[in-house]
């Protein structure tokens, strides 16, 4: 609800901010009118073409890679899931009593990248949700370890070890994936060309005398919903659009307790 309610002030701050860009340039569109010629309002025409142009670029571009993260996100999370499953499989094969040792485990660090992936990023909680997937992390790193030095050519150790590694790296890029958002310095340019559009369509609507505001805060209308949808998708841990968890809800169901 906190979250709808930022985004619905976001979306009529975003109208508000393009009706006043919209009243100005009419304002001195009807100024200029009476000394305006034709040249003149073929070259405000051909200018505020030239500028939905550029917005349209804009907006495609901006809305291309915050849904470029929302499917590396997607991408990845099966991609983690399946690597913790296949590294708890690789588990079974571990020799007593090691392969009772990591079952449990597993379901806690599932359980907890479960969690990992819904918690705010501003939440005390998260920190230690990290703190203790490190910590999981290590024991099954020293069980493998044991399980090597007790026997070096130990084939389900070895892959063990590798699934492992697999695990291990998909958390960073799970972190870094969920942290990636699109550029600030992007977001501002795309708010500052919309304004600028804005201004000049209605400039060029003075110049002819004629206001046309149902179309123009329609149009206004449509480019606020896409900036905030625009929004929503790329912030994974807060907006309405997010990545499901199906792929660890099915793992978490598949794992044992403890091993048989």
């Amino acid at each position: 609800m906190h979250w709808l309610l930022v985004e619905t002030l976001l979306f009529f701050a975003a109208i508000a901010a393009f009706a006043v860009a919209l009243e100005t340039g009419y304002r001195l569109g009807t100024r200029r009118q009476a000394n305006s010629d034709e040249p003149d309002k073929s070259h405000a025409n051909a200018l505020h073409g030239a500028v939905l142009g550029l917005l349209a670029l804009l907006l495609g571009f901006t809305f291309a890679m915050a849904v470029s993260r929302y499917e590396t996100r997607k991408t990845l999370i099966v991609d983690q899931a399946n690597a913790i499953g296949t590294a708890s499989l690789r588990g079974t094969f571990l020799p007593p009593p090691y392969a009772a040792q990591v079952a449990p485990l597993f379901r806690e660090y599932v359980q907890g990248r479960m969690q990992y992936n819904v918690t705010r990023a501003d939440d005390p909680a998260l920190a230690g949700i990290e703190t203790r997937a490190g910590v999981i992390e290590n024991q099954l790193w020293a069980i493998a370890g044991k399980v090597l030095t007790e026997d070096p050519r130990s084939q389900p150790g070895s892959l063990f070890t590798q699934a492992l590694n697999d695990v291990f790296d998909l958390r960073e890029k799970r972190r870094f994936a969920l942290n990636d958002k699109v550029p600030g310095a992007v977001i501002f340019l795309l708010y500052a060309v919309s304004l600028t559009a804005m201004g000049l369509v209605s400039y060029s609507c003075g110049l002819h005398g004629r206001r046309r505001p149902l179309a123009n805060l329609t149009f206004a209308m449509l480019i606020a919903l896409v900036m905030i949808i625009i929004f929503d998708i790329d912030r994974p841990r807060q907006g309405f659009v997010t990545v499901s968890q199906e792929s660890f809800e099915r793992l978490l169901q598949s794992l044992p307790s403890a091993a048989p």
